[in-house]
């Protein structure tokens, strides 16, 4: 049995006690006022997330993924989706079955396609030359293969209803992003089937009071918007505001870090596009577009709670929220008996100190 204690972080609350782990298990919760000084949060979870440590998910290189799935572990991501970008079907395919090991093993928690059925008028940093309709069947034949959980898709596209519907079928998460989509089109693919919006703001048409477009469909309804607290992506009371709009149970912090996270400026590579990173931020060269982030999820927490967030509620965002965004808050994404040991230690000053994965410290 292992228990570590200190102010344990809670849906709603920060209680003073140990957490007491026996496997790779929590089996109980336990109040102490005498617990001490660290805080303890629940293992982040990333839903989006293309590399970092100079590794990348978005080549389709087991060896390479498994390097950031490390990174990001030493981080406190004790669940992460290897995030692609938009790409020739064969890349899809041909990474999609590389990471079945790492994803059997429990390094990734499954794939996800950020792309390549995204609008040309918000592709962002997406590389245009690979970026296509929705296929269904290539859909249904990435999704044979297993491991696919979550799949982006601008809802305006011709044939995105019905892959969106296709993948609810099949269990796999329809997220919506890089559109141009209108807010009767955003709202026609939620009732279709989709639950996630991808990066919200970032990669959409922004709002108008006589066209809400995206991110208010997406606000206004029962999907998980995604959030890049990088303070780049999201000025923090933009943040903030999406925080509180959606609430802690819809809002998913996610880095949408690319290799470069963790590592020096300089050039860099995304989907076959050069990236200029300069003073931690990640740029296209050709046109200046953000090209994902440096960021990792412990600082993105610390950057929610600077942005005027709850502990409570931005540690929920970090790992509760996005756990259930992938079905798997039965198991892991919070402090509770029964569920996996992942957790993260910090010091009073929310600094990483210690990690445990699934009751093993790291």
């Amino acid at each position: 049995m292992t228990r570590i204690g200190g102010r344990i972080v809670r849906p709603g609350a920060v209680v003073p006690g140990y957490v007491e782990v026996d496997g790779a298990a929590i089996v109980e919760v336990v109040a102490d006022p005498t617990a001490g000084d660290d805080v303890i949060v629940p293992g982040f979870v990333d839903i989006h997330c293309h590399g970092g440590g100079g590794h990348t998910f978005t080549t389709g290189d087991a060896e390479a993924a498994r390097g950031a799935a490390a990174f990001h572990l030493a981080h406190g991501t004790t669940t992460v989706l290897a995030s692609l970008v938009s790409a020739p079907f064969e890349l899809m395919r041909d990474a999609t079955a590389a990471y079945q090991p790492l994803i059997s093993e429990g390094v990734l928690a499954g794939v996800h396609y950020e792309g390549p059925y995204l609008s040309g008028a918000r592709c962002g940093a997406q590389n245009p030359a690979y970026l296509r309709d929705p296929s269904v069947a290539e859909l249904t034949a990435l999704i044979a293969l297993g491991g696919v959980r979550m799949v982006t898709i601008a809802p305006e596209l011709p044939g995105a209803l019905e892959a969106i519907a296709l993948l609810r079928r099949h269990g796999v998460v329809a997220a919506l992003g890089h559109t141009d989509a209108t807010y009767d089109q955003t709202r026609l693919a939620l009732q279709a089937g989709a639950g996630v919006g991808t990066h919200l703001f970032n990669g959409m048409r922004p709002p108008h009071h006589r066209e809400p477009g995206p991110v208010v469909g997406l606000l206004s309804s029962a999907a998980i918007c995604e959030l890049v607290a990088d303070n780049i992506h999201l000025h923090p009371g933009m943040l903030a505001f999406a925080a509180h709009s959606a609430g802690p149970g819809r809002a998913a912090l996610i880095t949408d870090a690319m290799d470069a996270a963790g590592m020096p400026d300089g050039r860099y590579d995304l989907g076959g596009q050069e990236v200029i990173v300069a003073e931690g931020v990640a740029r296209l060269s050709r046109n200046g577009a953000i090209a994902g982030s440096t960021l990792t999820m412990d600082a993105a927490l610390r950057n929610a709670v600077a942005a005027g967030i709850s502990l409570p509620d931005a540690a929920a965002m970090a790992a509760t929220t996005p756990a259930r965004a992938l079905g798997l808050d039965d198991r892991l994404g919070a402090l509770e008996a029964g569920l996996r040991a992942d957790l993260a230690v910090l010091d009073a000053n929310l600094q990483l100190k210690r990690v445990m994965r699934a009751g093993t410290w790291i």
